[in-house]
């Protein structure tokens, strides 16, 4: 017999096949956007999803491993397969950076920087993930900044000013479309930079 669960989320337009790993992880990360880390609750993800709590248990002995994996998945898997999605679409070290910031603008990603923030410090074994991500960040931004040609403690500090600037706590000034403050600290931060008139050069042939 059908699960009317599950059958009114698949006419709710939500998919019908068994979800996944992935999928209880990114719900998670919905909720943390949104409402923090003390709505983390069982219910509310299988809520979120549309479907009943049974499937979880196919993916996590329990809701403390789940949390763990959740951590883990922020400074790993994703971390990872954002990287790539950025080496993969983007060819140069300005168009990276540019990309890279995007990329962060369409995920929720400075809203999520908060929210693993907010439990890292309620939860010491959130707290190395979320160094672990930001370090990655940073020294990917630095190479970039180094591509475009500043010496390495100018490239350092220019991914840092891009990284507080995602992960700050001041909202940004609305300026009357969502990306157009990131492309101001990009060009701000990119502002002289030795390699940048000979890769524009390069575009234009």
């Amino acid at each position: 017999m059908p699960d009317p669960v599950r059958r009114g989320a698949a006419a709710a337009g939500k998919p019908a096949a068994p979800l996944g790993r992935r999928d209880w992880l990114d719900a998670g990360q919905r909720l943390l956007r949104t409402s923090g880390v003390g709505a983390l609750k069982l219910r509310a993800l299988a809520g979120s999803l549309g479907i009943s709590t049974g499937s979880f248990y196919h993916h996590f002995s329990d809701f403390d491993a789940y949390l763990v994996s959740l951590a883990k998945y922020y400074s790993g898997e994703q971390l990872a397969a954002s990287i790539a999605t950025v080496l993969r679409e983007a060819h140069t070290p300005y168009d990276r950076i540019l990309r890279a910031s995007r990329l962060a603008e369409d995920t929720a990603l400075p809203e999520l920087i908060a929210a693993m923030r907010a439990w890292a410090r309620r939860d010491e074994r959130v707290a190395p993930e979320v160094a672990i991500l930001e370090r990655g960040l940073m020294d990917f931004l630095a190479e970039c900044f180094v591509g475009l040609g500043f010496n390495q403690d100018e490239a350092i500090a220019r991914a840092f000013v891009m990284l507080s600037v995602a992960g700050g706590e001041v909202p940004p000034p609305d300026l009357g479309d969502k990306h157009r403050f990131g492309g101001v600290i990009i060009d701000l931060v990119c502002a002289g930079a030795p390699g940048r008139l000979g890769e524009i050069s390069e575009r234009l042939r």
